[in-house]
C-alpha cells in the first residue's frame, strides 16, 4: 500500500519516451471525484459537454458516430473554439478537502480537439468563510451567464496559488492521453481552478491526494469519524480485495452499490458442510482482514458497519481490533504485510453476527478512555462484503494541544509517537 509519508521523495511523473506505470499518488483518493461530493461550481462555457463529466467516476468512454444537437458527443469537458479575447476555465469544489499530491489531466479520445494547454490553481476556504455560490444545472450548447461570471468572482480564483503552470498537453491517443503532475505542496486545499488555453477539450481532471480536518475547530462534546476518508483514514493493508477496495468503506456518504464498497473472493478453504457455535457463528477456519490507519488518534467509541446492498454476499460475522504505532512501526507492519505480534491489537469489538443489508450500530467495548488507538483491524468471517465501516469518538486532545494548553483528559501515548501519521 502506499506511504504518503514516501511520497516527497518520488521521482518525476513519467514523461515521454520513458515506459513506466502511472506515479504512485494515483493510489490515493480522487479527491475532486463526484463519487466523494466533489462539484463543479463554474465553468465559463459547456457548449459541446459540460464539465460536470470531468469528475465522473468511470473513465471515459467514445462513441463513434455519435452526435447531439451541437456536435460530436465526447465524454469530457468541451468548449467552443474562442472568438473572444481570453480563455476557458472552471472552478471545482473538493469533496475530500486536504492535501494534493498530483493530478492527472486526462484528454482519452480528445485529438484534433484537446485543450493545448493547462494550468491549475488551488485555494483553501474555511467552511464558514465559503462565499455562496448558486448551484448551477448540467448543460450543454451554453457558455456562463453575467450573474454566475458576478457570482463566482466572489472567489478571486484568478489570485488562487498555482500548483501547475501553464503546461503543454498531449492528444488523447492511447499512448499520451493522461498528464501527470506531481505536487510538493504540504498546504490544504478546499478548492481548484482548471485553465485551459485558450479552448478545447479534456476528459477527467484526478485530483489525487488524502483528506485532512482542522481538529482543533472540532465540538469537543459531538463524536467524529476518525476513520473516514475525508478526513485522512486510509487502508494500509489486507487481505484480498477482488472486488472492491477495502478504501471504500470509509468513503463519502452512502454506498450507491457493491461496486462502492469491499468485497473479497469466496475463500476456498471454507468447509465442505457448514456448521454454527450456539450463537449462531459459523465454524470456519479462515478470515478476511484490512488494517486502518486512523484520521486521527483517538478513542472509538461506537461502531457502524454498514451491508447495505450485501444481500447474498454480506460475511457471517466481524469483529474490531485496535492498537497504537509510531510511523516507524507502520512502516515495518507494511513490509511485512501486517504480520503484528497479538499482544499489540486490544479488542474494540468482539466477535458479533452480521445480518446481509443492513446497518448495525454497536458500542466500542473499549475499557479504559486512556487508550488512544491509531490503528484498526477490521476482520470479516468468512468472506464477504461490506459497504460502510463508521469509527466514532474522540480525537486524542494531547495531539490538539497549542502552547500552555494543559489537556482536559488524560491520554497516555507512547514514546517518540507523531499525531500526524
Amino acid at each position: 500500500m502506499l506511504n504518503t509519508r514516501l511520497l516527497g521523495s518520488m521521482a518525476d511523473s513519467p514523461r515521454e519516451g520513458k515506459r513506466a506505470g502511472p506515479p504512485h499518488f494515483t493510489q490515493l483518493t480522487d479527491m475532486a471525484s463526484e463519487f466523494v461530493g466533489g462539484t463543479i461550481l463554474f465553468a465559463t462555457d459547456d457548449f459541446f459537454a459540460p464539465a460536470e463529466n470531468l469528475i465522473k467516476r468511470d473513465s471515459p468512454r467514445f462513441k463513434e458516430h455519435t452526435y447531439t444537437e451541437f456536435g460530436r458527443w465526447v465524454d469530457g469537458w468541451q468548449t467552443r473554439r474562442k472568438r473572444s479575447p481570453g480563455h476557458d476555465w472552471c472552478v471545482i469544489r473538493l469533496g475530500v478537502q486536504g492535501l494534493i499530491w498530483g493530478f492527472d489531466v486526462d484528454t482519452s479520445y480528445f485529438v484534433g480537439d484537446h485543450a493545448p494547454r493547462v494550468s491549475i490553481q488551488a485555494a483553501n476556504y474555511k467552511e464558514d468563510k465559503q462565499p455562496e455560490i448558486p448551484q448551477r444545472e448540467v448543460r450543454t450548447g451554453v457558455g456562463a451567464t453575467p450573474e454566475e461570471f458576478e457570482a463566482i468572482a466572489e472567489l478571486k480564483s484568478s489570485d488562487w496559488n498555482h500548483l501547475v503552470p501553464m503546461t503543454e498537453l498531449k492528444p488523447g491517443t492511447p499512448a499520451s492521453s493522461h498528464n501527470y503532475f506531481p505536487v510538493s505542496s504540504q498546504q490544504r486545499w478546499t478548492h481548484v481552478r482548471l485553465n485551459i488555453f485558450p479552448d478545447g477539450g479534456i476528459a477527467r481532471l484526478r485530483v489525487y491526494g488524502t483528506g485532512q480536518k482542522d481538529w482543533t475547530a472540532s465540538d469537543p462534546t459531538e463524536p467524529s469519524d476518525l476513520v473516514t476518508i475525508a478526513y485522512g483514514g486510509a487502508c494500509v493493508g489486507f487481505s484480498n480485495a477482488h472486488f472492491g477496495h477495502p478504501n471504500n468503506i470509509i468513503g463519502v456518504g452512502q454506498a450507491k452499490s457493491m461496486a462502492d464498497g469491499w468485497e473479497t473472493a469466496r475463500r476456498l478453504d471454507r468447509p465442505p458442510v457448514l456448521e454454527s457455535d450456539e450463537n449462531g457463528v459459523l465454524l470456519v477456519p479462515g478470515c478476511e482482514w484490512a488494517v486502518f490507519r486512523l484520521a486521527h488518534p483517538g478513542v472509538i467509541t461506537q461502531v457502524e458497519i454498514d451491508t447495505k446492498h450485501f444481500k447474498g454476499n454480506s460475511p457471517d460475522s466481524c469483529k474490531l481490533d485496535g492498537c497504537i504505532l509510531t510511523t516507524q512501526e507502520e512502516e515495518d507492519m507494511v513490509r511485512q504485510n501486517w504480520d503484528l505480534p497479538g499482544h499489540k491489537w486490544k479488542p474494540l469489538l468482539p466477535v458479533t453476527k452480521l445480518n446481509p443489508d443492513e446497518t448495525h450500530l454497536l458500542d466500542s467495548l473499549m475499557p479504559e478512555l486512556q487508550d488512544v488507538i491509531t490503528h484498526v483491524r477490521f476482520t470479516i468471517t468468512p468472506d464477504g462484503g461490506v459497504s460502510r465501516l463508521r469509527l466514532r469518538g474522540f480525537p486524542s486532545s494531547i495531539c490538539l494541544l497549542r502552547p500552555r494548553e494543559k489537556p482536559a483528559m488524560r491520554f497516555s501515548v507512547k514514546a517518540g509517537f507523531r499525531s500526524n501519521l
